[in-house]
């Protein structure tokens, strides 16, 4: 992993993005010289260079929004070449966009083309070979040695396990005196040489403390030599946030977020995001109004009723637990609460037609604009929820209220990750990854967060 504004980045995906933005450029950069193979091309080098640069950008851009270098994708829902045929749309319809306002960087159709095609086939080329390369063992795999034989250390060999590239590989485990022991036995290892013998002989890369409790009899002068020596040495808790992108909430305790860095807030930091809020608010507005005209219009013509609301007003819990009304396009029918509050369940009957639609698009989310524009919200933050749910949840799980602690955001770092919640046990499962975004939070990460978004709009992952 490399750590980029305190976010923590795949190594191996970033080899592979700059990998195939170099494909990307290349594709026509060269491959424009195949139409010209028998005369004089008509485009100078220097514009080609930079026609090579807008479309690598722009492809790069479109892949990397729709998922394709995203460390939590799964077998099951990769789906590469759906993937690809969006992106490539995606890029073409962008290029094709950018080249009518701005004509210095017109290229033939017949370029554009055959830049398309070599840019196909050279993904294809480096998808084939990373995959070739990550499932060899150590090739882009870190060595891991756990302390500890119990509950914990068995789920952190289980992380990660079903991830195209999980990126650790554990070779074993020493068991502390007194511990309760779950894992494989084979993992067991020690015996009578030392625990700086047995790194050395598995060439371990990282020893992780994993015991059940933090009190047991911990081998610290063994960790120390080990330590002395090169080995680098982390606590569970920090290894959950390197490679899951989490808060792990079973294993927290105080004294870890007092010391660990992060949950910096400052006027510089906070004038930049309202500064982009902003922007982006009006930019969006500008956009997107075609699309909310449509919706209402949908909405007023479902419900045979003029006078019925278009949107939804509720309350939620903004910044410092203050009480705001967010907006929302109605997605229900006017009685849906009628039996109190509830959560949204996959299939339910108080959404409309038009409002399972909107919903899975995330279009029902488009008037939260208005509240960005206010200052109630940022497009980046935790999802605000309602005040009974939160009143639940703070009496019930540790942490809850302290991510409160930035504005409430339209997208969020929890909804890129996890699918959608609808009971206590996916609120502590979110809550990891939105302490996580307090924590780290930067313009980086919200600028990585506000590009994934498109792959979640687009797949409707988590909509309900």
């Amino acid at each position: 992993m490399i750590r980029v504004f305190r976010h923590y980045i795949s190594s191996a995906f970033l080899g592979l993005f700059l990998a195939e933005f170099g494909v990307f450029f290349a594709s026509m950069y060269y491959g424009h010289k195949v139409l010209f193979l028998f005369s004089e091309p008509w485009y100078s080098p220097a514009f080609i260079f930079y026609a090579s640069l807008l479309f690598a950008i722009t492809l790069s851009l479109c892949t990397l929004g729709i998922g394709l270098y995203r460390r939590s994708l799964v077998w099951s829902e990769y789906d590469l070449l759906s993937r690809v045929g969006v992106s490539f749309l995606a890029a073409i319809l962008i290029m094709v966009f950018t080249i009518y306002l701005f004509p210095v960087f017109l290229v033939g159709r017949s370029v554009l083309i055959l830049a398309i095609i070599f840019a196909f086939l050279g993904l294809m080329a480096c998808r084939y070979a990373f995959y070739k390369l990550v499932k060899k063992d150590g090739f882009f795999t870190k060595k891991i040695l756990l302390i500890g034989g119990g509950i914990k250390a068995k789920n952190l060999i289980e992380n990660n396990h079903d991830y195209i590239h999980g990126g650790i590989k554990v070779l074993g485990c020493v068991v502390v005196e007194g511990e309760d022991t779950v894992v494989d036995t084979l993992l067991f290892v020690l015996g009578d040489n030392s625990l700086l013998e047995v790194a050395r002989d598995l060439e371990i890369d990282e020893i992780v403390i994993a015991v059940e409790d933090r009190r047991m009899n911990l081998p610290i002068e063994a960790l120390l030599e080990c330590k002395m020596s090169g080995i680098t040495i982390v606590d569970l808790l920090s290894f959950y946030e390197r490679e899951n992108a989490i808060i792990h909430l079973e294993t927290l305790y105080p004294s870890w977020l007092i010391f660990s860095d992060g949950f910096i807030q400052n006027n510089l930091r906070l004038i930049k995001k309202r500064f982009v809020d902003l922007v982006m608010s009006l930019v969006l507005l500008v956009v997107t109004w075609p699309v909310m005209l449509v919706t209402a219009l949908a909405i007023l013509w479902e419900s045979k009723d003029w006078k019925a609301p278009i949107l939804y007003r509720q309350e939620r819990v903004g910044q410092d637990g203050k009480v705001m009304t967010v907006l929302k396009f109605r997605s229900m029918g006017l009685d849906a609460e009628k039996d109190g509050v509830q959560w949204a369940q996959e299939v339910d009957s108080r959404v409309t037609a038009v409002g399972a639609v909107i919903r899975k698009y995330r279009i029902d989310e488009l008037p939260q604009i208005f509240n960005v524009f206010c200052g109630d919200m940022s497009f980046v933050g935790p999802r605000p929820e309602r005040p009974v749910f939160v009143d639940e949840f703070k009496e019930n799980i540790d942490y809850y209220d302290d991510r409160h602690r930035v504005k409430p955001g339209i997208t969020g770092w929890a909804q890129l990750c996890y699918p959608y919640g609808s009971s206590e046990h996916d609120a502590i499962q979110k809550l990891q990854y939105d302490l996580y975004y307090v924590k780290n939070h930067s313009l980086f990460l919200d600028m990585v967060i506000i590009l994934h978004t498109v792959e979640v709009v687009l797949w409707g992952r988590g909509a309900r």
